[in-house]
């Protein structure tokens, strides 16, 4: 099929690579020429393990391509995707649907008759009823249908949940689009993924509703730090005996630093604000304590922070690992680790800051901060040391090593993934947020191996990630006799 994606970022750049190397023809379209430039020549503008071999792939096949002419990409497309941002609107909860805007009225005069327009962006529910009127008053004559297929993806694992997701809902209003989504799905779901085929409402609310939910379960985890703190309870013991639990189940029930980025935050919001329109608001307004619960985890991390610096940051050298908001991606955006980090050097001390790949995201958002290449640089002479970003990179640290060059042996595991009993073998004074503290012991002769439970030991390494979404690209590709 002859597709087009508008919006190459995140969500679009992926959806059309993986689209074009399972079989179809695709066009991707934007009007940042300079991010056009980029992915055309095969430099992602972002980092997502597996994405520049797919994109690579689907370039040489030449059957992607990008271009900035709405005309072109009108005249070219059967189905034309929707991929572009709804960040929260300056001033309000409710979600900016300026860009969804801007490429309905771009692209709706060169329109080609029947074809079909399908909205990813993750919006407020009646987006698509409204967008279906703005179409046929601009194109009365174009017969175009409009339907609505939420994303389900993480950062970190974009290529596998594109290609082999947990489920993939349309929201249709006609038979003529539902068996457009069928053949254009059908290879992916060949292998056994569920097609959930609805209304345009409930597709649109399966996304906002998916995001609230995981919130409200990751601040009910914190929620219970919280009270494990004032208590001397270990909320990693409270939350590995309610996961055993089939009803609840252990995945988001991870106590720490709590969400940030792009998508959970703003959307909950955007349905509270919704929710409100449609003089419903008092069903969600739970949400509202969910929201104030992840906020309240960062400053409660200061305030750690600043007990363990001795009652003050002025003056103290502050060590911080992990920038992004999560790990395996370099998105900065409302990052909880450089949210506590800018808190700290707020109050005074001086914060070096360390991430795997996310540095130049992050010196972009903080340039008062400083940054380090390495994690012995960014911890050199440090009074204390703060782990905000799970990667698996921090997890192999030597503590005995890193005991070396810091002035002060105090570890902050504000994202409890650390193997703290290894730490404290090491010699260093240890906390982390709704566990009880413990003293340090005396170095150990041999370092303790890793723990086996890290917040992602039900998920590949980002190497192994690569290769697994290599292998379900040749799946889905031999399904069509690629």
């Amino acid at each position: 099929m002859r597709l087009t994606v508008f919006g190459t970022g995140y969500l679009g750049a992926v959806h059309a690579a993986c689209m074009a190397d399972i079989g179809h023809e695709v066009l991707g379209v934007d009007v940042d020429e300079e991010k056009i430039a980029c992915l055309a020549d095969r430099r992602p503008p972002f980092y997502e393990p597996g994405f520049q071999e797919t994109l690579a792939r689907a370039l040489d096949s030449g059957r992607l391509r990008f271009t900035t002419s709405p005309a072109a990409a009108g005249h070219f497309g059967d189905v034309h995707f929707i991929c572009v941002g709804t960040p929260q609107r300056p001033g309000s909860f409710g979600a900016d649907l300026r860009h969804v805007d801007a490429v309905v009225d771009a692209l709706t005069p060169h329109l080609r008759p029947g074809t079909l327009v399908v909205g990813k962006s993750t919006v407020p529910v009646g987006t698509a009823s409204r967008l279906t009127r703005r179409i046929h008053a601009l194109a009365p004559t174009a017969d175009a249908d409009v339907a609505w297929n939420p994303e389900f993806l993480r950062e970190g694992f974009a290529v596998q949940d594109t290609l082999r997701p947990h489920r993939l809902v349309v929201g249709v209003q006609s038979g003529r689009a539902d068996l457009t989504m069928r053949r254009l799905y059908a290879p992916i779901v060949r292998t056994g993924v569920p097609f959930i085929s609805t209304d345009p409402a409930t597709a649109e609310l399966v996304k906002m509703a998916a995001n609230s939910f995981l919130a409200a379960k990751i601040s009910f985890i914190n929620a219970m730090a919280e009270v494990c703190d004032a208590t001397g309870a270990d909320v990693m013991t409270l939350a590995d005996a309610l996961g055993c639990d089939p009803r609840i189940g252990r995945r988001f029930l991870h106590p720490g630093l709590g969400f940030g980025g792009g998508c959970l935050p703003k959307d909950i919001r955007a349905l509270t604000a919704r929710a409100e329109e449609l003089g419903v608001d008092q069903a969600v307004s739970f949400l509202h304590q969910v929201d104030a619960i992840n906020t309240r985890q960062r400053q409660r991390t200061v305030d750690l922070a600043r007990q363990l610096a001795g009652g003050s940051f002025a003056g103290r050298r502050i060590a911080v690992l992990g920038a992004a908001f999560k790990p395996n991606s370099d998105d900065v955006r409302d990052s909880p680790a450089l949210d506590v980090a800018a808190r700290i050097q707020r109050g005074g001390a001086r914060v070096c800051v360390h991430d795997p790949v996310a540095i130049d995201n992050a010196r972009s958002a903080h340039p008062s901060l400083e940054f380090a290449a390495d994690v012995t640089q960014a911890c050199r002479s440090a009074d204390l040391v703060l782990h905000l970003t799970e990667w698996q990179h921090y997890a192999q640290i030597d503590p005995a090593r890193l005991a070396s060059v810091v002035r002060s042996p105090t570890v902050l595991d504000a994202r409890n993934t650390l193997d703290l009993e290894r730490w404290r073998a090491a010699g260093w004074a240890t906390r982390a947020l709704g566990r009880p503290e413990a003293a340090p012991r005396a170095a150990a002769a041999e370092p303790r191996p890793l723990p086996s439970r890290t917040p992602a030991a039900d998920e590949p390494s980002p190497a192994g990630q690569a290769s697994e979404a290599s292998e379900l690209v040749e799946s889905a590709r031999s399904a069509v006799g690629l």
